[in-house]
């Protein structure tokens, strides 16, 4: 993809037009080709950029302004429709060009399989990688139905190729007997149906190294975000969603990158996923990388 002009579609509020001056760099991956109940989700980052139009540029929890952070809209990757294989090589390529750069990552989905290809390329450049996951579901499955490139296998991967003693995961109220296991096994830091005394608690151990944050919109409550592709009851609500990503602004962590993912509009007529969506950016836009 080129760089050197802005996208000509919709922005996300507060874009600037400057690729090389933009310390973070906002792209959508408009993906949900293994959806396993709803499709939908490749239509999320089109619509959060519209939606975003309803936000203030001002965080007034943060006190701080999308005017005093360099960050580029990039627009959505061109993917391969319906290929997946094709489609995480893509993703990849992208994500490479932009760590060549110098650039900070951060996605909007698509379905969570376009995290791994994400991950991959970033452990790549930093080794000591760790990955926070807040999600309903585990993700860990080895795969789905024979298939191990799914929605339900990218975190999986990653701890196969971090090592699962690096991967934590927050909210998790959703996964077969086998996941669990595996979770067990593998080390990883496993949190079911809590969030934020945990993140607290683990924020001290990780405070020297670089982090990606990964945020399943379903880690939300149907009830505040019903617009996703695999809606899961007993989530969190949207006041611990910020109350999370500004304890992690707090925290000063080393973010090196973020995604944002699952969003599917479709089921949502009342618009309020991808409203709350848009507002999760901009948080994290001023809380994680100014």
């Amino acid at each position: 993809m080129r760089f050197d002009e802005a996208y000509s579609g919709n922005v996300f509020i507060g874009s600037s037009h400057d690729f090389t001056t933009s310390r973070v760099v906002l792209y959508g991956m408009p993906m949900d080709w293994t959806a396993s109940f709803r499709p939908g989700s490749r239509l999320g980052p089109a619509r959060i950029r519209e939606a975003s139009l309803v936000h203030e540029e001002y965080s007034h929890y943060l006190r701080r302004d999308l005017s005093e952070i360099q960050y580029f809209d990039a627009g959505d990757i061109p993917l391969a429709f319906g290929n997946p294989q094709r489609s995480l090589e893509q993703i990849s390529v992208f994500v490479q060009q932009l760590l060549s750069y110098e650039k900070i990552p951060f996605g909007i989905g698509g379905e969570h399989l376009v995290t791994w290809p994400i991950v991959k390329e970033i452990y790549t450049k930093y080794p000591d990688l760790v990955v926070l996951h807040f999600d309903a579901h585990a993700d860990l499955r080895e795969d789905y139905e024979g298939e191990v490139y799914s929605h339900a296998t990218p975190m999986r991967k990653i701890a196969e190729r971090i090592g699962g003693e690096n991967l934590y995961q927050f909210g998790i109220r959703s996964m077969t007997r086998e996941e669990a296991t595996y979770a067990e096994e593998a080390g990883i830091h496993f949190y079911p149906f809590a969030v934020i005394e945990p993140l607290k608690q683990i924020i001290p151990t990780i405070k020297d190294r670089p982090v990606y944050v990964s945020i399943d919109i379903d880690v939300l409550d149907p009830a505040f975000a019903p617009g996703t592709g695999t809606p899961d009851s007993g989530g969190i609500t949207s006041q611990e969603m910020f109350t999370v990503i500004h304890t992690l602004a707090a925290a000063e962590l080393q973010i090196v990158g973020a995604d944002l993912v699952e969003v599917a509009p479709a089921y949502d007529p009342t618009e309020q996923t991808v409203v709350l969506a848009g507002k999760m950016i901009r948080e994290m836009l001023l809380g994680l990388f100014v």
